[in-house]
């Protein structure tokens, strides 16, 4: 059952990084306007999605139960029976329309799912600055015995290995300290046990696409991770993940970017609801 979900979550992984591509120009822009952009966006079209997947007619039809029922409260407040009555069916109306919202929000929780992933490796983490420090964690698969060759990490003129390799053997990890010094997107090489194996770091700043893990093969872990191929069950290396900085800012900063773009698309799909056309 865990390898059939990891499949399936790499298989879609694989579509979300397609249609992210399509992200590339918040790499452009002022993070927090990208943002908004992306959130403003993601509110309409979860609209349009909600609306072809929901049963319209009903949601209008309980939508006018629930104001009628709200009058009768207000025109007959004195009559404590029709009270009752109306708040009685005040709270059924309610639970239908409850009822209503679940198939849509089924529908649309797995492609929101794949695309806050997305989202997070723009605005979750910074890109290491030109001159910072980082460490470079390598997980392995199996027991660290000196009997086995040492991993490593080969030269690149990107980084400076400062210090490393060194092993943790109860975490089965090596680590490296690094220094970045060249700007953009680059390709690190590893070699263990005569294999070679690679992760990406981006190095600069403003709003880089950041992967901070290349994933072992587990479907937790790919779906947290998408960007770059999860390691085979089989190898040797099982991870290998580097420390990125948080994102300062209130708007579009580590964690607090997703509060702002669910409030941002929220209000967006409501504001829009009457364009439209749609009931909620």
């Amino acid at each position: 059952m865990t390898s059939t979900l990891t499949t399936i979550v790499i298989t879609l992984n694989a579509v979300a990084n397609a249609f992210g591509q399509c992200l590339a120009p918040i790499g452009w822009l002022p993070e927090g306007l990208s943002l908004t952009l992306v959130a403003v966006v993601t509110g309409i079209a979860t609209l349009k999605m909600f609306k072809y997947t929901s049963n319209q007619r009903a949601i209008a039809r309980v939508r006018r139960e629930i104001r009628a029922n709200l009058l009768a409260i207000k025109l007959f407040k004195e009559n404590l029976p029709v009270t009752l009555a109306a708040q009685r069916k005040l709270l059924v109306a309610a639970l239908r329309l409850l009822g209503l919202a679940v198939v849509p929000m089924a529908v649309m929780t797995v492609p929101m799912v794949f695309l806050l992933a997305q989202l997070a490796q723009w605005y979750q983490w910074a890109p290491i600055p030109v001159g910072d420090d980082t460490v470079i964690t390598l997980r392995l698969a199996g027991e660290i015995r000196p009997s086995r060759p040492v991993v490593k990490l080969l030269p690149h003129d990107a980084i400076e290995d400062l210090s490393g390799p060194v092993s943790i053997a109860s975490l089965q990890q090596v680590c490296w300290n690094v220094r970045a010094h060249q700007p953009g997107y680059h390709s690190l090489q590893f070699e263990a046990e005569g294999e070679r194996y690679e992760k990406q770091i981006a190095i600069g700043d403003g709003v880089m696409r950041v992967s901070p893990q290349r994933p072992s093969r587990d479907w937790y872990e790919a779906l947290l991770y998408p960007w770059e191929k999860p390691f085979d069950a089989q190898s040797r290396v099982q991870a290998i993940s580097i420390e990125y900085p948080e994102r300062d800012s209130w708007i579009a900063g580590t964690d607090s970017w997703i509060a702002y773009w669910f409030i941002v698309s929220l209000v967006a799909g409501f504001a829009f609801r009457g364009v439209f056309g749609v009931h909620l």
